[in-house]
């Protein structure tokens, strides 16, 4: 008697599970009607591709030194704005043993060269005033005293550079080559310095850009690179500022693609020419939404009221008199992959219809 009552009760569960599903699978719209209505509307319709970068300066150099030692002053930080020619940074010289040691044997040579350059100089002009040798030997012969002093000049000078760290000519401090921000820092006050020399890279100290021409590097995908070409629009979104864009112009893509995660992408550069007030920072990400085609205040409806047969594109309209749903053949332009623009085959007065979904059964 228990196993009827069980079998009788899951047999009721199984009946009204399938009136239910009937009950919902029948169920109308507000309307009275198995389907929505709806109107075409007026829109702007954006085709548009996307690339994922950063904001960067156009140009960001790092500052070096040409001279070894030790760093004692420092005259700037990170943010401060530089003009060509500031001084940067102060660098008291430190040089090996061996480096001092042939520097002064560089210049007792020189003082060597420089006194018998001028011995031959001074018997020669004894001699030609006695006309014992022609001005163009005792031309010659002045040359070269000329530059035997010059070499043990410069030589002297180095020497004072090395020993103390300037010259009446030379100081051992560091420059802003450019006019621009100081955007990092990489020394201290007590660092070594390594100079920069054709063997070496050197001890980076600063790095500086102009902060008043920045750009956009970043990549695009293989799908979108055919659409774009040099002097398409771009609005950039600014990761850390939502709801602000800015404006920007393409200005070179990679002619070669790369891997990254898997994905074939492409470099592009985009420069940007209006801030609309923004203040940027060198690093920002950002999305570069690329104009490539664009149309306004056009007739649209969703692109999931479509139906596509062979080389033809359908609509369905409902009658407003008869209330017959009638299938019109309609001419799309752009689509945004949400909404379609339609050229001609329906009016904004046009009731459309939307079939609802297709059950999986």
């Amino acid at each position: 008697m228990k196993k009827i009552k069980i079998i009788g009760i899951i047999v009721i569960l199984i009946v009204l599970g399938f009136a239910t599903r009937q009950l919902f699978s029948r169920r109308k719209t507000d309307n009275g009607k198995e389907y929505k209505t709806l109107q075409p509307t007026i829109a702007t319709i954006v085709d548009e591709a996307l690339a994922i970068g950063t904001i960067t300066p156009e140009n960001e150099i790092q500052v070096k030194s040409k001279i070894a030692g030790i760093v004692v002053e420092r005259f700037v930080e990170v943010g401060d704005e530089v003009n060509k020619g500031d001084i940067m940074i102060q660098i008291s010289p430190d040089p090996t043993p061996i480096e001092l040691t042939e520097t002064r044997r560089d210049l007792e040579m020189k003082e060597v060269a420089l006194k018998n350059a001028k011995l031959q100089y001074d018997r020669n002009l004894e001699l030609l005033g006695k006309n014992l040798v022609s001005e163009e030997q005792f031309e010659s012969i002045k040359l070269r005293y000329d530059q035997a002093k010059l070499q043990r000049d410069l030589s002297k000078d180095r020497l004072s550079l090395i020993e103390k760290g300037q010259t009446g000519k030379v100081e051992s401090v560091i420059k802003s080559p450019i006019t621009g921000t100081v955007l990092e820092k990489f020394a201290n006050i007590g660092d070594p310095v390594v100079p920069l020399t054709s063997y070496q890279q050197g001890t980076p100290l600063f790095t500086l850009a102009d902060m008043t021409n920045l750009i956009f590097r970043g990549t695009i995908d293989e799908i979108d690179v055919g659409k774009v070409s040099v002097g398409v629009t771009a609005e950039l979104e600014i990761g850390a500022l939502p709801g602000k864009t800015i404006l920007g112009e393409v200005i070179r893509m990679s002619p070669k693609a790369r891997k990254e995660n898997n994905a074939t992408v492409f470099d592009i550069e985009i420069k940007i020419v209006d801030t609309r007030g923004i203040n940027l920072r060198a690093g920002y990400s950002a999305n570069a939404k690329i104009i490539i085609n664009k149309v306004e205040d056009v007739i649209s409806i969703p692109e999931r009221l479509l139906t596509f047969e062979n080389d033809s594109v359908f609509v369905e309209v409902e009658d407003t008199v008869t209330g017959t749903v009638i299938k019109h053949p309609v001419e799309i332009g752009l689509s945004d992959g949400i909404i379609a623009e339609v050229k001609s085959g329906v009016t904004i007065e046009d009731i459309l219809v939307e079939r609802p979904p297709k059950e999986i059964k």
